[in-house]
């Protein structure tokens, strides 16, 4: 444990300042859902062609995290952080004034790797500054942020498509990302770097002693179980929902599409609040536990709408889509990025949330791809009842492997994978 310590004001503002990466994360990984069809029309796009459109950013995700973990070891977290606002800078205005498609994609790739490099070192460093009572609050933060950025993405969708007369409303869309990207480059200078990462910087000969560290059983292990749960989760139709939610309500009847992806902003935002603010008492695995049984319930209810056989009014529909991301926000959305940041030992830290987040940015790219497809050959139904079937397998692996971890420190936690290695 670093003996660094500061006030439990300044604790919060620089979890805020980490945090605000999330809207950014949240913003840009959120807002493609507003801009598929118009750019599909306008580009002539086919099926594959608007998939890799939408996964596009997710290859640069992919990327950044691979890179990010050894940037924020060999950097410091505090100048990943600002590459990864840079990064998002030139995404954004880009996007704003391309030429064309494929310039367009390019810049969506580069906000890709932005978000790839902020999903590992914002949480890193939040754990790393935070108190152990405290960490699973304060890194919660940086969920509410991406939940922010979601609502975000969804309000400025609406309005700029009510309020625009432009044919080409997607570049306005794409361009509001430079806004919260502005104030978060900003305040990066204002923050320090982490103590816990310039204490095992100061003693660190070789950085291969990461990779030899990932030999020994139990961070192995660590780094496995840490890999299975963030790629399962986005086979539970978490990324599916943000990312074709107007899609989806569209072909369940709704007849305003993008007024309903705003309610699951708003509900996914305000049920993050309540996850930030129990998470700690609570605990992460009491909350996995609940959540994701609702998740379950509530996909099969989805899927049961979408059958021919059934003849159900949209309230239905929409009752159990808004209720199922309130237990996708109070438990795997809220817990994954908190267990991610904490369960890993100090001197491995980066490297292995690195390959845990490569894991998790696969799958989030495969659902990106794979969802218009499922939608339409294993039929809306069939597509909600595979998530509710994934949800299985991840509630074993929490079940088997994975410590409770709240109120513990990150020392302590190390301790518990040490004992495999005996």
């Amino acid at each position: 444990m670093s003996g660094k310590t500061y006030s439990p004001g300044y604790i919060v503002f620089l979890s805020a300042v980490a945090a605000l990466g999330g809207i950014l994360f949240g913003y840009d990984t959120a807002v493609i859902s507003g801009t598929t069809d118009i750019v599909s029309g306008q580009f002539g796009l086919g099926e594959l062609a608007t998939g890799w459109y939408v996964g596009c950013a997710l290859i640069g995700s992919i990327i950044g995290v691979l890179l990010a973990g050894m940037l924020s070891d060999f950097l410091g977290r505090k100048k990943t952080m600002f590459i990864a606002a840079v990064l998002f800078s030139i995404s954004a205005i880009g996007c704003a004034l391309c030429k064309g498609f494929t310039s367009l994609v390019i810049y969506r790739m580069v906000g890709g790797l932005g978000i790839g490099v902020v999903s590992i070192v914002c949480p890193i460093y939040i754990s790393e500054v935070a108190p152990a009572e405290k960490r699973g609050t304060l890194v919660s933060l940086y969920q509410l942020a991406i939940t922010l950025g979601f609502l975000l993405a969804y309000l400025a969708n609406y309005l700029i498509l009510k309020g625009t007369s432009t044919a080409e409303y997607w570049r306005p869309m794409l361009g509001a990302e430079a806004i919260p990207d502005l104030l978060f480059l900003a305040l990066i200078f204002f923050i320090p770097e982490s103590p816990r990462w310039l204490e095992v910087r100061g003693r660190r000969k070789d950085n291969s002693e990461e990779w030899k560290a990932l030999r020994e059983p139990g961070i192995l292990l660590a780094v496995l179980v840490g890999s299975c749960i963030a790629i399962l989760g986005q086979f539970m139709g978490v990324n599916a929902v943000l990312y074709y939610g107007p899609t989806i309500f569209r072909d369940a009847g709704f007849e305003d599409p993008l007024f309903s992806t705003v309610l699951v902003g708003v509900v996914n935002m305000l049920t993050t609040v309540i996850a930030l603010l129990i998470i700690d008492k609570v605990g992460r695995k009491q909350l996995v536990w609940w959540g994701v049984g609702g998740m379950i319930f509530c996909l099969l209810m989805i899927g049961l709408y979408f059958l021919p056989t059934t003849q159900l009014p949209t309230g239905f529909m929409l009752t159990f889509f808004l209720l199922y991301v309130f237990c996708t926000a109070i438990s795997i959305s809220a817990v994954v990025f908190v267990l991610l940041s904490e369960m890993y030992p100090n001197r491995v830290r980066g490297l292995a949330m690195s390959i845990a987040g490569f894991a998790l940015w696969v799958g989030t790219y495969l659902i990106g791809q794979l969802t218009p497809w499922m939608l339409g050959n294993l039929t809306p139904a069939g597509t909600f009842f595979l998530f509710a079937f994934m949800c299985l397998p991840y509630l074993y692996i929490m079940w088997r492997y994975i410590p409770e971890t709240t109120g513990k420190t990150l020392e302590e936690i190390e301790e518990h994978w040490k004992r495999y290695n005996r």
